[in-house]
């Protein structure tokens, strides 16, 4: 935990912090975490009630936490960062801040790239509307980057934690077997590579959730492919009971999930220093980590508290 931080709450493996992300992370030990996994703000065109810094700053801005985030991680720690594209402003052009930003993490930092994935999000919005919906000179913007980082080369990683349910070409050609060819681009494909499976098919690096994407019948994965649409959403719904604002930036509980099953262990560390409402830390209880979770707003921590009900406490102290 944040050495001298008395936490806004617990639960049985994690704790959650009222702090500014790099305070709190100067107060954690180094080479400490197994896995950084977070969203911070977008740096957006539209402002948003959580704060968004502006494309020119955000490098200047999130580098001295980046360089807290190396440090806390292990040697063969992860660092996993979602941060949308922007547009500039007045004009129907992309920001290339993210991409100034992805440089100076390998070049100043010291972060390897471990893998480029891409969160395929269907429910974004057709934004900005003046160059989508109304000039109609752009088309929707669906993807989001989902940048993978080691502290070194070799980061603690097994794919066979996230594989997928094979699909019905899949499931026949491993029946009927494989006899050997070459495809035209050169390839060789031997006979009997298919012959029982391996337990799944591999995941590609374009992310998307939903029931194909191989949910088990836990409790643990259960939770993890709950979408978050609207009323249905345990959270949405608990949030609104209790009079309490609902974040408006929640990635689905898959994402982390994904690379939380992919970089960690059981009993492993898991941090996300722009916590919002929690949902990494809801996901890492879920699936045996221990996780921290830090946020600078209080009445999110007090929403995100109520993913576990009566069990997290206490919170009488955080003001």
């Amino acid at each position: 935990m944040p050495d001298g931080m008395k936490p806004f709450y617990c639960t049985a493996l994690g704790s959650a912090y009222r702090a500014d992300a790099l305070d709190a992370l100067r107060r954690l030990e180094t080479g400490s975490v197994a896995l950084v996994v977070t969203s911070p703000p977008y740096a957006l065109v539209t402002k948003k009630a959580y704060g968004n810094p502006a494309t020119g700053d955000y490098a200047a801005w999130f580098l001295p936490i980046a360089r807290e985030i190396r440090r806390i991680l292990r040697p063969d720690g992860s660092f996993v960062l979602n941060l949308g594209g922007s547009w500039t402003p007045g004009q129907p052009t992309r920001s290339l801040y993210h991409y100034r930003l992805l440089l100076a993490l390998v070049d100043e930092v010291g972060f390897h790239l471990a893998q480029e994935c891409y969160w395929y999000n269907p429910a974004k919005m057709p934004a900005p509307a003046e160059w989508v919906c109304v000039r109609r000179v752009r088309v929707k913007d669906s993807v989001e980057p989902v940048w993978w980082f080691g502290k070194g080369p070799h980061p603690q990683a097994d794919n066979r934690q996230v594989l997928r349910p094979y699909g019905p070409a899949m499931v026949k050609l491993m029946e009927r077997g494989q006899k050997p060819s070459t495809r035209p681009s050169g390839h060789r494909v031997r006979a009997g590579w298919a012959a029982g499976g391996h337990g799944g098919s591999i995941p590609p690096n374009l992310l998307s959730f939903g029931a194909a994407d191989g949910a088990g019948e836990d409790l643990a994965d259960h939770l993890l492919v709950t979408g978050q649409g609207g009323a249905k959403d345990a959270y949405v719904r608990a949030c609104r009971a209790a009079g309490l604002p609902v974040h408006p930036a929640r990635f689905p509980p898959a994402l982390p999930a994904f690379f939380i099953r992919l970089c960690t262990v059981p009993g492993d560390v898991v941090v996300d220093p722009f916590a919002g409402s929690n949902t990494t830390g809801a996901v890492a209880e879920a699936l045996g980590r221990r996780w921290i979770a830090i946020e600078a707003r209080a009445d999110y921590l007090r929403s995100s508290r109520l993913r576990w009900g009566r069990e997290a406490g206490p919170a009488k102290h955080a003001a």
